[in-house]
């Protein structure tokens, strides 16, 4: 409820920034321009530098999730486990469905090591398996969102030991298998 009110209060301040910078010259505006307070915001309460944060839809629906709790096979606002969160997001900020398991999930990108992640790209990890059991939203900074199993929706850091250890791959939508949803 208070992250609902203070993002809120954030969007009534961009707002009011908005209109005050309307009389303002080209390059002031920039500066007051509400996606980009939101990047800045997103930016500072994420910990992703703000170059990384262009997609504000994404950002909002992770600000929006964070907190949720894990439960394994849930996919709603009282408990969610990583791959329907993953699923969830490309379905409200990509526009585009996915399938509902990691590992199902993974063989529909094209794989990338870590220093070509982009933001919006998949994250995944093989805990303790050998095959992939955990996935996640890469942020930038090597930063990705996920809902892990002991702490619910949350951002980490791929160098953090633990993931660092577990990382498998990143991974890209593939073209063909955009398509292929646009059609069906």
């Amino acid at each position: 409820m208070i992250k609902k009110f203070l993002f809120s209060t954030l969007i009534g301040l961009c707002s009011l920034t908005a209109l005050n910078a309307q009389t303002k010259t080209k390059e002031t505006n920039k500066l007051a321009d509400p996606d980009n307070l939101a990047s800045q915001y997103f930016s500072q309460v994420m910990g992703v530098a703000v170059d990384a944060t262009s997609n504000v839809k994404l950002y909002k629906f992770i600000y929006e999730w964070i907190g949720t709790p894990y439960r394994f096979g849930g996919n709603t606002e009282k408990g969610i486990d990583c791959s329907a969160f993953t699923k969830a997001i490309y379905d409200k900020v990509f526009n585009t469905t996915i399938l509902r398991n990691s590992r199902d999930i993974f063989s529909m990108v094209d794989p990338l090591p870590k220093d070509e992640l982009k933001e919006g790209d998949l994250v995944f990890f093989k805990i303790k398996s050998r095959s992939i059991t955990h996935i996640g939203i890469y942020l930038g900074d090597n930063r990705f969102a996920h809902a892990s199993s002991s702490r619910g929706v949350v951002i980490s850091n791929l160098n953090e030991p633990y993931y660092s250890r577990y990382f498998y791959k990143g991974g890209r939508i593939l073209d063909g298998v955009k398509e292929d949803l646009i059609q069906e």
